[in-house]
């Protein structure tokens, strides 16, 4: 069991002493055992999500070692891993050892059956000679299907994989780093120009792309539990079509460009927990493919769980998009805590994009001093440099946020759909947040806020623009803000506010010029 603090009930969050052992201290199991290895407990998702278990490996161990591996850090052990690999492969699997040491090498590829234990005090580190990740190989990049320098750690096709603890994996990958602003954008648009996978060739420096530092791609049944993890190329951890996956006690240290933590990639039954991000970009983000490519494939993510896990820099704790064109569906994250995060929850799309993100839970989770909004849904994300090629708008619906507390955001809640995109059918309940701004609200239907204390210190506590049925129950706030809700748009209609402590505000409603009187009901 968990020994950090673990959220039963709304009205029991602590919030002393936030999230300080989490990145202080290591966290110990039951048994003592600090990478992991502890039972897995059971997952009760508001879903149909099987229960997952690790997948079993032979007891043959196969060190590197005995490979002709050489310690230190200086010469290249990429022949003595790959040598490793495949004698235990042969043998119908077993553990490959990386024993205590500084073991340096280029790409790393598993095979079936295979678990790679990094021990105690070992520390992986990889070639920084670019050359080294040739030849190419298929990979998913930006969510798009390529050939391309191969990851640091690749598998294709795989069965029952594992990357266990507790050692380092060291990407080492400062000369990747600056090809950042020099990448080339043709990949993107290969589907739309209708060039197959087979002939999306890249691989050379004038064509700049770089690699995920783990991507495992079409593999099945996968444990990755006990390592620290940091400074790849791009994203780190990058399951791409991939099934049932377990992904515990890592920890996601991260700095560099694009360098998220894990990227679930048309990818389905994950278990997350008890992992630790500090990172350079998103710690956890959902994934189904870019755009066209993400229609041809036609891969959701699905049956994701997230829990018990701490979080500090990223952009977001859990994020889904932006590239979300084959859907995600089916995500609970629960018993999380995030310190200096941006959001906790982010929901990300633009037009373009098409698919759905769907049935999507988030619970029990404690935020302090967080960069921008706690949570977000945003359908006018602009970080895509590419022109538009299509007008597809995303969907989003079934979204439930329950159970949060915390101080410390530049706004609380930002719901912002499309015109002819509404964001559907969002409930928020048992809200507790101090904040600079309160709730933003566009262009989204089928809203509910019931037991809701948002405390902004400017501006309204509820902003609705073009936003229709709304239910607003036993809500207050603290602050003394300027309006409890403010209304803009000729088309916001059906607000009930209802049981809510009202006298706290200097008005209770403040309606645009284009707003009709009855938009508001008070009861």
């Amino acid at each position: 069991m968990k020994a950090t603090l673990r959220i039963t009930t709304f009205a029991s969050v602590l919030f002393a002493g936030f999230l300080s052992e989490a990145f202080a201290t290591p966290q110990f199991t039951s048994d003592g055992r600090l990478w992991g290895g502890d039972e897995i407990q059971p997952v009760n998702a508001p879903f149909g999500m099987p229960q997952l278990a690790r997948p079993s490996f032979k007891a043959d161990v196969f060190n590197i070692l005995d490979f002709a591996a050489v310690e230190g850090g200086k010469v290249k052990n990429t022949e003595a891993f790959a040598n490793a690999i495949a004698a235990c492969a042969d043998n119908g699997g077993g553990r490959v050892l990386v024993p205590a040491g500084k073991w340096f090498t280029g790409p790393i590829h598993l095979k079936s059956n295979v678990e790679l234990h990094l021990a105690e005090g070992s520390e992986v580190i990889f070639s920084d000679t670019l050359e080294d990740y040739l030849p190419v190989v298929r990979v998913r990049a930006g969510s798009i299907e390529i050939y391309n320098y191969s990851p640091l750690i690749y598998a294709r096709d795989c069965e029952n994989i594992g990357i266990t603890g507790p050692g380092r994996l060291n990407g080492n990958a400062e000369k990747w780093w600056d090809w950042k602003h020099k990448e080339t954008r043709d990949y993107f648009t290969a589907e739309k120009r209708g060039i197959p996978v087979e002939e999306r060739i890249y691989g050379k420096p004038e064509d700049a792309i770089r690699p995920s530092f783990v991507q495992l791609f079409n593999c099945r049944n996968i444990l990755l539990e006990g390592f620290t993890i940091g400074s790849g190329p791009n994203w780190t951890i990058h399951p791409v079509f991939c099934e049932n996956i377990i992904i515990r006690r890592v920890h996601v240290l991260t700095d560099g460009p694009n360098n998220d933590g894990i990227d679930p990639d048309s990818s389905r039954n994950l278990l997350v927990e008890h992992c630790v991000f500090d990172t350079g970009d998103d710690c956890m983000v959902l994934k189904s493919g870019y755009n066209e490519d993400g229609w041809r494939a036609a891969a959701p993510t699905e049956n994701v769980v997230m829990r018990w896990c701490t979080s500090k820099r990223g952009h977001g704790g859990l994020v889904i998009g932006s590239e979300m064109s084959g859907d995600v569906r089916n995500v609970y994250m629960y018993e999380c805590e995030f310190e200096g995060t941006d959001r906790a929850l982010r929901i990300k799309s633009r037009r373009g994009r098409g698919g759905i993100v769907e049935n999507v839970w988030a619970e029990n989770l404690v935020v302090k001093d967080m960069q921008r909004e706690v949570v977000i849904l945003n359908m006018d994300y602009g970080a895509d440099k590419n022109a538009l090629t299509n007008q597809r708008a995303p969907l989003f619906r079934n979204i439930h946020v329950r159970d949060v507390y915390g101080e410390g955001a530049p706004m609380a809640i930002r719901v912002v759909g499309l015109p002819d995109s509404l964001i559907e059918n969002v409930t928020f309940e048992n809200i507790r947040i101090k904040s600079t701004e309160g709730v933003y609200c566009q262009n989204a239907t089928g809203l509910s806020f019931k037991n809701i204390d948002v405390s902004p210190e400017e501006g309204p506590v509820f902003t609705f623009d073009n936003v229709n049925d709304v239910d607003i129950t036993a809500a207050s706030s603290a602050s003394g803000a300027s309006t409890f809700v403010k209304v803009l748009g000729k088309n916001s209609h059906g607000i009930v506010i209802k049981k809510s402590n009202l006298s706290t505000s200097k008005s209770v409603t403040e309606l645009g010029d284009e707003v009709a009187a009855e938009a508001v009901t008070i009861k």
